[in-house]
């Protein structure tokens, strides 16, 4: 059995499931090493609400609860919702979601309205500046979803209170400026992340 749940900087990291819509080149999963030796995030099965809950022992101790995984943790909506709920009746510590900007598409709701109230942070993996890249570099499920992950970063800034949108740093300069741009015409902030061989 994978590891539910592990910590980085004092930060909490849930691993809620490992499907995923997308199959990224630079995917940590890909690589030799994943994470490292000391974090085995490969799940049996999928954790319940009451897994997840028995393995947040003090939750008042971290800096930050993060939604994540070695997959898209809103496959899992209910999921994240009801721990979510849990977790806000017992501590102030912000919650975060890392996610790939799917969800809506695949439950046909609104999620981030969903999240309102519950989600204090929410980062968004775009990693590519148009529709043809985005489809390269991340190889999703659906060829059009792009359009989407654009639009649930417009409904993200609406109902969540700090909104991220982030990119890996496989792409050219010119295009994490591009990317730079949306997430600044989209009024959200932007992040760069370090791809690690």
């Amino acid at each position: 059995m994978g590891m539910i749940t592990y910590t980085i900087d004092n930060k909490l990291y849930i691993n809620v499931t490992n499907k995923c819509t997308n199959s990224c080149i630079f995917c940590i999963r890909n690589t030799e090493k994943g994470l490292g030796s000391e974090y085995d995030l490969w799940l049996e099965k999928d954790p319940t609400p009451e897994e997840i809950l028995l393995e947040i022992k003090d939750p008042q101790k971290y800096d930050e609860i993060v939604f994540c995984g070695y997959g898209e943790p809103l496959i899992r909506l209910d999921v994240v919702i009801e721990v979510a709920k849990k977790l806000k009746e017992i501590t102030s510590v912000p919650l975060r979601v890392n996610t790939n900007g799917h969800a809506s598409y695949i439950h046909k709701k609104n999620v981030p309205q969903l999240l309102s109230n519950l989600i204090d942070r929410i980062s968004i993996s775009l990693n590519a500046p148009n529709k043809e890249r985005y489809n390269e570099i991340c190889r999703p499920f659906s060829e059009d979803i792009y359009d989407y992950v654009i639009e649930f970063i417009k409904e993200s800034k609406k109902y969540i209170k700090e909104v991220w949108v982030s990119c890996v740093d496989i792409i050219s300069k010119e295009e994490i400026e591009e990317c730079k741009k949306i997430a600044q015409k989209l009024g959200v902030n932007f992040k760069l992340r370090a791809y690690e061989e």
